[in-house]
């Protein structure tokens, strides 16, 4: 699948890009409105998501042109803007949906699923993960320990889910943070910890690996 990012801070292009190439897509980023409209009138992308506040074009004004020009690419808004009357605007705009920041790179992805499936875009069902004992299949959202059911809050999945995505790879704090929490906590916000706690209690203490000074792992056949 193919997604186009429209966003001018860097920084978070770039976030964004890492996200979705790790997640499977193919991704296309451009900074501004007129290479936006360039690129979603040339390539036949999957999804979009297109940030309002651009250094000439804003958001809305791309979104109504391509409407215009009759690309059906569906859209995400992205925003700092939370008022009710931009989110009318944007939907008005034509845009397909609509997510204000901060936000949670989960729930970014999840949106973005939404649409595609809306569009009729042909989806492969996630494969379960399995790591030792655990089972997690990302598309029930559900998790097992052997064969008992372990239930695990939105964002201990999330976590569990990236730590199994990436058996006996060391994942930092930051690229936790960015992953499960988007843009919400600082680097030095303790809640990765937290979180690992409470897995550790649910799925057992041996299931991930601290690495000092580095990150975090889950090996690829825990005991």
């Amino acid at each position: 699948m193919r997604l186009l990012i429209v966003e001018d801070e860097a920084y978070l292009a770039k976030l964004l890009r890492r996200g979705f190439v790790e997640e499977g897509y193919l991704v296309d980023v451009v900074d501004d409105g007129a290479k936006a409209l360039a690129a979603a009138v040339s390539v036949p992308y999957d999804a979009a998501v297109l940030d309002v506040m651009l250094p000439d074009l804003d958001g809305f004004q791309v979104c109504e042109r391509l409407r215009r020009s009759d690309c059906q690419v569906p859209i995400l808004m992205l925003t700092a803007r939370d008022t009710v009357t931009d989110r009318i605007r944007g939907l008005d705009a034509g845009a397909d949906d609509y997510l204000c920041k901060p936000f949670s790179f989960a729930e970014l992805c999840a949106r973005i699923r939404a649409l595609t499936r809306r569009k009729g875009t042909a989806v492969q069902a996630p494969v379960q993960l399995r790591a030792g004992r655990l089972r997690l299949d990302p598309l029930s959202r559900r998790v097992w320990s052997g064969s008992s059911e372990v239930y695990l809050s939105q964002k201990e999945f999330v976590l569990l889910e990236l730590l199994m995505r990436y058996p006996d790879e060391v994942l930092t704090r930051s690229r936790i943070l960015d992953h499960v929490w988007g843009f919400r906590y600082p680097v030095t916000s303790n809640v990765v910890e937290q979180y690992i706690r409470s897995l550790r209690r649910k799925l057992g203490s041996d299931l991930i690996v601290t690495v000092r000074g580095m990150g975090y792992r889950m090996p690829a056949a825990p005991s």
